[in-house]
């Protein structure tokens, strides 16, 4: 590596709700992945993350539970911190942006800015709601997008096919406050002019050269990274506005500003440096070592939806600042659907990370693993509730689950739990070895390609290649027949077990942590992986079970929870009726009856005269139904009769029962008819 030190920093999470899965999947998981590895691999890191409590969303989400937007960022800024800890994300600072030093740091970046002239001011027109008197930043403008026709795209963006937008770009437009068209109103504002840096930018993203210096390696991004970003600058960048007319963010901190703050997009990624500020502080260290140092590694996780932002509006930003460093590696993750649809807040079709640790706070690592071997990397993936279920059970707990506590109890079993000598080896024992070397150095050329997946994987081929030495030497049986060749045997399967509590580490933290201390060794660096760690005559402890399976009643019981969260959906029928006991239904007698014969009755429309064989009698039934039958059409049907209703006149006519039938919501009429041939009096319970 040419370059040893690393700036992490993972998308901030927007204080106005939970985590979902699919956050943690593309943006958490895979940043704390690459920097659990990055410190057991000695580099000079520092993880930064942090909330975003600024922009129109938490404003819109403030008016929808009729709170302040304080209250809204104090609450969500809380459940999403505590789910970060509670998962065990190891960022070094979970930072707000909306602390002193952030608001004195973004708003000294403006001023640098704007003094250096690389702003533009102009009075444009923007959308304005005349029922709330307030001018609506972009995301409280939704509308039908002019690229891709979808009607849920926001001022700024275009979820579905990811195109950067202008709110006057959106199709029949409507204000997120009231609902309504809005009005155009002339408003001014600081523009960055982004169509200046375009030549630059190209040249920085497709090639990796900056002011003439090798900055990056182009072919280690991302294809759809590099490939948006190009698009987007073909396509020809305009002046994007830095400044909103609102009463919750950042003030712009100019003369005859009053009203305006700072964009959020400009705002939030100075979150990272103001966090930054903040964790040197607390540890006495220099922040500009982190952000202005050329030797040092800037890089962002985001989402696939932030690759415009990251890629290139911050990086315009930190140049024209100057003293900045640009980012490496902008690792972008594309969507994680859900059982077969898009994880949707506003749906509620999620599965939130702070209720799955509620339900199932001792398997974090049973999703850690899941999320890491279904990642989006490159292209959209779905977490299910039944991979998850074969995950756990074919490969946690089958093969490395049953390969350490193989080991383990072998060796409590056959030496006290003392490491055993190994003696000579074979060649299989020597490829096995071999192998358990090559592959903590597979796992790090992975991880700084930022293919995690792949990383993981590898991880587990040696708990793979472990069990099936085990299977293959079959030990149980050879200690009886040859018991020197088993020591030789399980010394190698501890030392395999040991380096499982390593390479495992950066994924399954918890998991590699049990399994060193089965094996009675501390956490070791990176370079210590594939190597000799126990030694004959070394104690080892009783294991417990790494994996519990996953049944089929667990699986059932998440996708259950998933579907009843969903809205109910509105109806045109009536709703149910007042609960009756087991007792008053077994009250009612009801038959299969077949119609024998029908008349109108004179002088009502609706009313048919029915004559009604039950299979114990013969019985005259008077029912409404002949504005849909018949009275031909209906002789002969077999037909759910209420026996024991009491009789009561109709017309005249004594009706001794009641036909049951089923209506739709346009209120028409259908006999309920049993699916095979029932004969007459039978009953229905």
């Amino acid at each position: 590596m040419n370059k040893s030190k690393f700036t992490v920093t993972a998308a901030l999470p927007y204080a106005n709700g939970p985590l979902h899965l699919g956050h943690v999947a593309g943006v958490y998981l895979p940043a704390d992945i690459f920097v659990r590895f990055l410190r057991s691999n000695g580099h000079d890191v520092v993880f930064i993350c942090g909330s975003d409590e600024h922009g129109a969303a938490i404003t819109l989400r403030a008016k929808k539970e009729g709170i302040t937007p304080r209250e809204i960022v104090d609450k969500y800024n809380k459940i999403i911190g505590d789910s970060f800890m509670q998962f065990g994300i190891s960022f070094d600072i979970f930072h707000r942006t909306s602390t002193p030093i952030h608001i004195e740091t973004a708003q000294e970046f403006f001023k640098v800015l704007e003094k250096n002239g690389k702003f533009i001011k102009e009075t444009t027109e923007q959308y304005f709601d005349e029922e709330f008197q307030q001018f609506l930043a972009d995301r409280y403008i939704t509308g039908d997008c002019p690229n891709c026709g979808n009607s849920g795209a926001y001022g700024d963006q275009c979820e579905k096919c990811g195109s950067a937008l202008s709110p006057t770009d959106l199709l029949n437009p409507v204000s997120a406050l009231s609902g309504k068209t809005p009005v155009l109103r002339s408003t001014s504002h600081w523009f960055l002019p982004m169509d200046r840096h375009e030549e630059w930018l190209r040249t920085w993203i497709k090639e990796g050269i900056l002011d003439g210096k090798q900055q990056h390696d182009p072919k280690a991004w991302r294809n759809q990274v590099i490939g948006q970003c190009l698009s987007w600058i073909d396509g020809g960048l305009r002046p994007r506005a830095m400044t909103r007319d609102l009463d919750w963010g950042v003030p712009v901190p100019l003369p005859n500003a009053e009203g305006k703050v700072l964009y959020v997009w400009l705002d939030a990624p100075i979150g990272y440096i103001s966090a930054t500020k903040q964790w040197a502080l607390d540890n006495g260290k220099d922040w500009k070592d982190y952000w202005c140092n050329e030797e040092r590694k800037l890089v962002h996780f985001i989402g696939k939806d932030n690759i415009v932002f990251h890629a290139i509006i911050f990086p315009i930003l930190l140049k024209d600042h100057g003293g900045f460093i640009l980012p490496d590696n902008v690792p972008a993750y594309e969507f994680l659907n859900l059982e077969g649809g898009k994880f949707s807040t506003s749906r509620n079709w999620a599965v939130w990370l702070h209720e799955y640790l509620e339900r199932h706070p001792d398997k974090t690592d049973e999703l850690k693993y899941t999320l890491t071997a279904t990642a989006p990397e490159t292209k959209d993936a779905e977490f299910t509730w039944k991979e998850y279920q074969a995950r756990v059970n074919n490969e946690l707990a089958d093969i490395l689950g049953n390969f350490v506590n193989r080991a383990l109890v072998l060796t409590q079993k056959y030496y006290g739990g003392k490491v055993s000598a190994c003696g000579e080896l074979t060649a299989e024992d020597q490829q096995v070895l071999n192998e358990m070397k090559a592959i903590p150095q597979r796992i790090a050329g992975l991880i700084y390609q930022y293919k995690l997946r792949d990383a993981q994987a590898e991880a587990m081929l040696l708990a793979r290649i472990g069990n099936r030495y085990l299977a293959d030497n079959e030990p149980w049986k050879l200690i009886k027949t040859d018991p020197k060749r088993v020591e030789t045997i399980m010394n190698v399967a501890l030392q395999i077990t040991a380096n499982l509590g390593l390479v495992l580490d950066p994924f399954l933290p918890e998991t590699a942590a049990k399994i060193r201390a089965f094996v009675g060794i501390e956490a070791q660096s990176w370079d210590k992986a594939g190597s000799t760690l126990l030694h004959a005559g070394d104690q080892t402890n009783i294991p417990s079970i790494l994996f519990q399976k996953i049944d089929d009643e667990f699986v059932a019981k998440e996708v259950g929870l998933l579907h009843a969260s969903q809205p109910v959906a509105a109806t045109d029928f009536s709703p149910q009726k007042v609960e009756i006991s087991f007792d008053d239904f077994s009250k009612m007698d009801i038959r299969l009856g077949t119609i024998v014969d029908a008349i109108r009755v004179p002088k009502a429309d609706k009313l048919l005269q029915l004559t009604v064989n039950t299979g114990v009698d013969t019985r005259t039934i008077v029912s409404g139904i002949s504005e849909h039958y018949v009275p031909e059409e209906v002789i002969g049907k077999t037909v759910a009769v209420l026996m024991n209703l009491s009789p009561r006149k109709i017309r005249g006519i004594e009706s001794q029962g009641m036909i049951l039938m089923a209506e739709n919501k346009e209120g028409k009429l259908s006999f309920m008819i049993p699916e095979k041939n029932f004969e007459t009096g039978g009953e229905i319970r």
